[in-house]
């Protein structure tokens, strides 16, 4: 069928396409063996001369029992504090989302400044807050300004989704003697999660990579473990060796994650 929005190209264009496609195929090839071939060279590094990145030696320390019982822990550090995170930033969001959607700008206007006020501070500015002021310990700092943050974007998805379903929803119920507040979580709430889920999922992986601000303020997750405590302790010229499997487990758990939400999303379609 030929397109009628524009026109088919001819053996010139196709041509000067294949060429583009070449070139640049050739030009990519090249950066990435440049790239390997800078990883491989021995390098100096303190006045050492450290192996290539390729060298067995340089990843000796992965067949230690060890290390991984040190990755595990960063592991299970990581995921504690994001998904309690995650549980108080959906509970906070619901919450912001009913006050967001009362009738009274009593309610309204002070809310809306604290939402402005929380999604304006950086995450680490209020996980530095929480720890140096409140004295809760990285943990809480943590999880903390994790939740905040986060359960003000929730909120705001959530009311999006309460704004979008049919008035006849909210009528329906209040119509069967239901009070506004029983109908919002027993009728709308459900609907609202489920056009928002693909929205909160994304939220929720952002969350989980938000962790790894807890480097700066003492929290043991992947990143601290990993790029601090282990390269310390076996010494610098692992330090690349770390940073590559800890972008492995990274990108694992996200994965792992991105799939639920795929899942999640054609379960509820």
């Amino acid at each position: 069928m030929t397109s009628v929005l524009y026109d088919a190209p001819g053996p010139r264009a196709r041509r000067l396409s294949l060429v583009v496609s070449l070139v640049a195929a050739v030009v990519l090839l090249a950066l990435f063996g440049a790239l390997i071939a800078a990883l491989a060279a021995p390098r100096v590094s303190g006045g050492v001369t450290v192996p290539g990145l390729f060298d067995p030696s340089r990843w000796d320390i992965f067949g230690e029992a060890t290390t991984w019982r040190a990755i595990w822990g960063g592991v299970v550090g990581t995921l504690s504090a994001a998904g309690l995170a995650a549980v108080l930033a959906i509970l906070l969001g619901m919450v912001i989302s009913l006050l967001r959607s009362a009738r009274t700008r009593w309610i309204t206007v002070p809310i809306t400044i604290v939402l402005e006020f929380i999604r304006g501070v950086p995450v680490l500015l209020m996980m530095l807050f929480i720890l140096l002021v409140l004295s809760t310990g990285q943990y809480w700092a943590v999880v903390g300004a994790l939740a905040l943050y986060n359960g003000a974007i929730i909120g705001e998805a959530l009311r999006a989704g309460l704004d979008s379903l049919p008035r006849g929803q909210r009528e329906a119920g209040l119509s069967i003697g239901l009070s506004p507040l029983r109908t919002r979580l027993a009728i709308e709430f459900p609907q609202a999660f489920r056009q928002m889920t693909p929205i909160i999922v994304a939220q929720l992986v952002v969350l989980l990579k938000d962790t790894s601000l807890g480097y700066i303020v003492g929290y043991s997750d992947i990143l601290r473990v990993m790029m601090n405590n282990l390269s310390s302790f076996y010494g610098n010229r692992y330090l690349f060796s770390l940073f590559f499997v800890c972008l492995a487990v990274y990108l694992v758990i996200n994965f792992t994650v991105s799939f639920i939400a795929r899942y999640l999303s054609r379960r509820l379609a």
